[in-house]
């Protein structure tokens, strides 16, 4: 099965999605914040957060995993991308490595299916483009390596991010 056939698009709520991990757009501190990480934390329930407050923090570009607790996935990985200066300040690699960390978590959990949102492109300002390029390509070089992932699902808000994976992944 080549990477492409593992990759797929979902539009709706990534906490609704039946997988084994989900992935939280998370701050450095892991803390509840807006957007996709105040969603994942509300329908988590108030276990996550004090589970991520046990973790500690997460310096950007990596991720850390916690259980799912309400959630239907089993599993919560944050990731911490980065915040968009400009594109001159290692934004790029730092996105990746979200995505990289997240992946190389998935299977040392030995997990084969695996949510993300679209790090970054909400208050942290990345632009939509670039990101979709930046996690399609990360996702397919992960999944090109033999990885024991099974499923990658870009769970997006919207038609514009609908159509931004829909370009990056050629369909």
């Amino acid at each position: 099965m080549s990477p492409d056939d593992r990759l797929e698009i979902y539009q709706g709520d990534i906490t609704a999605l039946d997988a084994d991990a989900i992935v939280n757009a998370a701050n450095d501190k892991l803390a509840p914040g807006g957007g996709v990480c105040g969603a994942i934390h509300r329908a988590a329930g108030p276990k996550l957060a004090k589970a991520c407050r046990a973790v500690g923090g997460c310096p950007t570009g990596e991720a850390r995993i916690t259980p799912g607790f309400q959630l239907k996935a089993r599993h919560v990985i944050h990731a911490v991308g980065p915040v968009w200066h400009g594109g001159d300040q290692g934004e790029d690699a730092a996105l990746a490595g979200a995505y990289r960390s997240s992946l190389e978590l998935a299977e040392e959990h030995g997990l084969t299916a695996i949510a993300f949102p679209a790090i970054s492109t909400g208050i942290y300002g990345f632009p939509l483009d670039r990101a979709t390029g930046i996690a399609v390509a990360a996702c397919r070089e992960h999944l090109a390596r033999g990885s024991s992932v099974e499923r990658v699902v870009f769970a997006v808000f919207g038609a514009e991010a609908e159509a931004a994976y829909r370009q990056a992944l050629g369909r």
